[in-house]
């Protein structure tokens, strides 16, 4: 199936039930304890510990590669369960330091108590920021689905605010929003991570068709690069690296404005190749037990990473 067309029904299905199949529990609880679970979301999960994510990132940054780190993990109701997921980002914070690392973090504001307290939440990203400047490193907050789209944008200019150039946010390029949610960061000098979002979405809040979000995003991106603010360019889409390449080639873009961000386990041939020629790239690397919504979402995004799995699955 090429993947450059328009979504086919087929596919359209696949991505569906992959996102409704990230919101199912029971499923979740048993793939999340299954030896067969965790084999099959090791090609896009980087293990279960801190100190696995760390090795992973120190492969990645002696191939020339930055890494982001992200303890997987979201939908926290209990207020200890968020503070231990503060806890892991305070350790790989002090590994960076420590180990001088290429690396900084990405967390979901979920994940650290936004479902209990927005207060709450924002006063354990505030600590994680704090501490990110004494480490030399950076807090990507990530986005989630709507309800936190807002929240998210404005608690990101909040803690700008505070710690200048230590703290950015990710925006998606599906959502009709983007464009004007762009440019309020940018005059603020935010930095913007573009992704083109992996969340289930109506067509009240984002473009149903995947050949606009594809043109959304090529808008957006050629926007960012060109802005004097320092972003990420977050696809594993060749055509959409192509006509980067090309842009940057045509208008005389630094390389240095921007880097490609790709996921851990995804077209590593096209990371390596990019960083061969000069860009910027930083591979975002996932850990954790909770990978189970994570995983069906990286599924849901690319459904030929189905096919791709079982393959070397059944390799083994």
């Amino acid at each position: 199936m090429n993947e450059a067309k328009l979504l086919s029904s087929e596919v359209f299905l696949l991505r569906s039930l992959f996102i409704a199949l990230s919101q199912n529990k029971r499923l979740r609880a048993f793939s999340e304890r299954s030896v067969l679970g965790r084999r099959m979301s090791g090609r896009f999960v980087a293990g279960m510990t801190v100190e696995e994510a760390l090795s992973a990132c120190e492969q990645v940054n002696r191939e020339g590669i930055a890494v982001s780190l992200d303890s997987l993990g979201e939908s926290v109701t209990v207020e200890a369960e968020a503070r231990a997921s503060a806890d892991i980002y305070h350790r790989l914070l002090d590994a960076i330091a420590e180990r001088k690392l290429n690396a900084n973090v990405s967390v979901k504001l979920s994940q650290v108590g936004m479902d209990i307290d927005p207060l709450l939440a924002e006063q354990i990203v505030g600590e994680m920021v704090a501490h990110a400047v004494e480490a030399d490193s950076f807090v990507r907050i990530d986005m989630e689905g709507t309800p936190y789209t807002e929240a998210t944008i404005a608690m990101t200019e909040r803690l700008y605010g505070r710690f200048p150039e230590r703290v950015g946010t990710v925006l998606q390029a599906y959502l009709y929003r983007t464009a004007a949610d762009a440019e309020r960061l940018l005059v603020e000098g935010i930095r913007i991570r573009l992704c083109k979002g992996a969340y289930k979405e109506g067509p009240d809040h984002a473009y149903p068709s995947k050949a606009d979000v594809d043109a959304n995003y090529v808008e957006l991106m050629k926007r960012l690069v060109t802005s004097g603010v320092f972003c990420g360019i977050a696809t594993h889409d060749e055509v959409i690296v192509d006509a980067m390449r090309r842009f940057v080639q045509e208008q005389g873009v630094d390389k240095a404005a921007f880097e490609f961000q790709m996921l851990y386990g995804v077209r590593r041939d096209l990371q390596r190749r990019l960083a061969a020629e000069g860009f910027g790239v930083r591979v975002y690397i996932p850990f954790g037990t909770e990978w189970y919504p994570y995983f069906m979402r990286r599924l849901a995004e690319r459904p030929a990473n189905v096919l791709f799995l079982a393959k070397n699955f059944f390799k083994n």
